[in-house]
């Protein structure tokens, strides 16, 4: 019996592009990976390594896709504080109008997960109300569970997302984007491979995008060429769809390029970044929204998380007329929220425009590139 192995080689840093010497951080990636792979995969660590995890069993999974508009998730917040439910974490994407979130929440009195049928159905319907706003066209879904999803949040975002059409052209106002991802799709004829290019600005996650995208549109990658140089990144799968076969027809190319372009630019976050560190308490969520619409400022991400009896949030907001936040606003905020808030960055200029390569060029591009994921043979479950 032949037992196929894949071998992968990852180059990482942490957040900050520095190398990872924290000796618990690297052990907990030791321990992810083999519960992610299963318990025959091996885990060589290099110099640099960074990921996170979190996992509960006491609170209910909140699911929320529709459309996006400014205060939405102030009023989102408002409902489940009035329904006395406590929002734990949560995650909150934006994109071409479209919005999605995962929210855990639990009890206000017990602090653990809502088990009242009657009052579940309740919080179902009261957010399906909210969420379906004044735009019926599209629709909006919301799905409960208890406790911990096998599926990450992350990736479970791009599904959700992916699954509400926010890849297809929305010809209302969109705020405008300085560059869009460069993504192509070639046929290798000879050795019965589709190959799929992108060149974009790099950023963390980015490899984590699209290779779930490619994963979730079920796609294999069996090689991979990935280099990131200059603030710029170049990835290149070559790929089969799970039958065996590369991709035959100009729709199928086109919308596997829809999907990695949205991919990428879900997780590109316009406006401001914001960062909370308080104690944590009940509606703080609903709270510090609520002072965002009064400001007139929509969250186009965020990421909202409990470590202890601490509050860690983040906030990517701009204006509601799409416009640069300006500091007599951060001001009146911060005066208003009266906690530890730290502004890190605003919008950046666009990027120069990227070179594009002759059509042959990928068939060269293993003789010149450095860095390689040989025999990327994965399937992501």
């Amino acid at each position: 019996m032949v037992k196929i192995r894949a071998v992968s080689v990852f180059n990482v840093t942490d957040k900050e592009g520095m190398k990872l010497k924290d000796k618990a951080a690297i052990a907990e990636i030791e321990g992810y990976i083999r519960k992610s792979l299963g318990a025959d995969s091996r885990y060589m660590p290099a110099k640099r390594r960074s990921v996170g995890v979190a996992a509960s069993t006491d609170h209910n999974v909140i699911e929320l896709t529709g459309s996006d508009r400014p205060g939405l998730l102030s009023e989102v917040s408002a409902v489940l504080a009035s329904l006395k439910c406590n929002v734990v974490s949560a995650e909150i994407w934006t994109h071409n109008t479209r919005v999605a979130a995962v929210m855990r929440v639990t009890d206000e009195d017990t602090m653990l997960a809502v088990t009242d049928t009657v009052r579940l159905e309740m919080i179902k319907e009261r957010l399906s109300y909210l969420l379906r706003g004044n735009n019926l066209s599209r629709g909006a879904a919301m799905a409960e569970a208890s406790g911990t999803s096998a599926t990450n949040t992350e990736r479970r975002l791009h599904q959700m997302m992916l699954s509400d059409g926010d890849t297809e052209e929305f010809h209302g106002h969109v705020p405008a984007q300085p560059q869009r991802p460069n993504v192509t799709v070639r046929n290798w004829k000879d050795k019965d491979y589709s190959v799929v290019t992108i060149r974009c600005k790099d950023r963390p996650k980015l490899l984590f995008d699209t290779v779930c995208t490619l994963t979730d549109l079920r796609y294999v990658v069996y090689h991979a060429n990935i280099d990131a140089s200059n603030n710029q990144a170049y990835q290149e799968f070559y790929v089969r769809h799970v039958n065996g076969s590369p991709m035959n027809t100009e729709a199928e190319r086109l919308r596997v390029i829809q999907c990695l372009e949205s991919a990428i630019e879900r997780r590109v976050s316009e406006g401001v970044k914001l960062e909370l560190c308080s104690n944590d308490k009940v509606g703080l969520l609903s709270e510090v929204t609520r002072i965002f619409r009064e400001n007139s400022l929509t969250v186009t991400r965020a990421e909202v998380s409990t470590r202890g009896r601490t509050a860690v949030n983040t906030f990517y907001v701009r204006s509601s007329a799409g416009e640069i936040v300006d500091q007599k606003t951060i001001d009146s905020i911060r005066e208003a929220i009266g906690h530890n808030i730290q502004v890190k960055g605003h919008p950046e200029a666009p990027p120069a425009p990227q070179k594009k390569e002759s059509p042959t060029w990928f068939l060269f591009a293993n003789l010149f590139r450095p860095r390689s994921l040989p025999s990327l043979g994965m399937f992501v479950r």
